[in-house]
């Protein structure tokens, strides 16, 4: 067990140096040889930003002239549409206009006030994230474990791009996990509270959603408080977005289509195999998903099928979400939590599967082997060698989502859910 700690300091350890020492020297390498600007940089900075000039001048967040603002601090000028090699992100306030009741205790400070605090807000998110994920998974563990997941949660190379940038989807994942908390422990209107405010961006939790409204329909008298948690919330959130901001849906749909034309975001099936074959295995993974949590929609929250089909729409998510940022897949945890429980439960299975089972844990830990290996050479890297093997520790990137769904997926076909309740009754 120690050493396993030791193991985890190390390699969490490799993923910051990595990330503060090698890859942004690349960075700044390449942004000088292109002349690319660079501010602060940081992904809260234009949801901040639009939230001041909500609250505290009554601007539109949405406007071109707030996105200039907001150009001018996270690349340190606007952007330029005559110079080829400037940013394609315009960076605009593409988020519900309800993001700014999260962000209101904070507009009065300097912003490097807050991003320093959000900073650490992220990386205590990430190490009690390892215990929230245990409790939505129903798997007991010991305490040098669980603190050695912790360790490994705020080492690990998605969640340490996405503390670096300051993702407000490491803040949405800590939200779902303290939803998925409050159900395991039967709470289901601060679930349904904490699922609402995860909302902020519904593209990584309208798959939840749907889910979680469809399961407390089908025990509607002992959920209900699940719907009246989320939907009070909601409507609060909404109305109070349309009071300070009328017609703002229409203005942040319109910002949204925006955003994914510039970026030309697209979701991982669709970067590796294509536009066409790409939505076709959506639609078969979402349906397939679907059937699955079909299944155990009678199940309660207390037990481990529940957690089964939690994580297994979560994997779901980051699966077809528009965009395949590595940061997106700290939503893969809880999912990767029941793989790895399985795989140590001494189940037989068949060696298709184990042989399954082994690729996809090759792919989860690559970065750590990834950026340990660049860490210890560091010496010996000049900046040609770097620009070659920079990218090395994101090889990975695609097909972790791909192995981590479809061996959820092929879990609950193992696992039918009289045995899942077995498997809850003897935890």
């Amino acid at each position: 067990m120690i050493a396993g700690l030791v193991a985890a300091m190390l390699a969490s350890a490799s993923t910051w140096f990595y990330i503060n020492q090698i890859l942004r020297a690349q960075q700044l390498a390449d942004a000088a040889v292109h002349n690319r600007p660079r501010g602060n940089l940081s992904d809260l900075y234009p949801r901040w930003l639009g939230a001041r000039e909500l609250l505290l001048h009554h601007r539109n967040p949405y406007s071109a002239d707030i996105t200039r603002e907001i150009q001018r601090g996270y690349y340190g000028r606007p952007l330029d549409p005559s110079r080829p090699d400037d940013p394609k992100d315009q960076q605009g306030f593409a988020y519900p206009a309800y993001v700014v009741f999260l962000l209101a205790p904070t507009v009065g400070l300097p912003f490097e006030t807050v991003m320093n605090g959000f900073r650490w807000l992220l990386i205590a998110l990430a190490a009690a994230s390892a215990w929230l994920w245990l409790r939505v998974v129903h798997w007991k563990i010991s305490c040098v474990a669980m603190f050695t997941l912790a360790v490994l949660m705020v080492g690990w190379l998605p969640m340490v791009q996405g503390i670096k940038l300051q993702q407000l989807s490491l803040l949405v994942a800590g939200l779902v996990a303290v939803c998925g908390a409050w159900l395991a422990a039967g709470q289901f209107f601060l679930a349904g509270v904490f699922l609402a405010f995860a909302t902020i961006k519904p593209q990584l939790a309208w798959p939840l959603v749907l889910w979680l409204l469809a399961w407390a329909a089908s025990d509607w008298r002992s959920r209900r408080w699940l719907v009246i948690g989320f939907g009070l919330v909601m409507a609060l959130l909404l109305g109070g977005a349309e009071v300070l901001l009328p017609a703002w849906p229409r203005m942040f749909l319109a910002g949204l289509s925006q955003y994914h034309a510039y970026t030309q975001n697209q979701s991982v099936l669709v970067w590796l195999f294509g536009s066409v074959l790409g939505r076709v295995l959506e639609v078969l993974s979402v349906t397939a998903c679907a059937a699955c949590v079909w299944r155990v929609r009678a199940e309660s929250a207390s037990t481990a099928a529940f957690g089964r089909a939690f994580a297994l729409v979560l994997a779901l998510t980051v699966l077809i979400v528009p965009m395949f940022a590595p940061y997106n897949q700290v939503l893969l945890v809880p999912a990767i939590l029941v793989l790895v429980r399985d795989a140590i439960s001494g189940e037989p299975v068949l060696p298709i599967v184990r042989l399954a089972r082994m690729i996809g844990g090759i792919l989860v830990i690559w970065p750590w082997i990834a950026t340990l290996g660049v860490t210890l050479s560091y010496p010996w890297i000049t900046p040609a060698v770097r620009e070659r093997v920079w990218p090395m520790p994101f090889y990975s990137n695609f097909l972790v989502p791909v192995f981590i769904f479809g061996l959820a997926l092929l879990g609950f076909w193992l696992a039918p859910p009289p045995i899942l309740r077995e498997g809850a009754a003897a935890e």
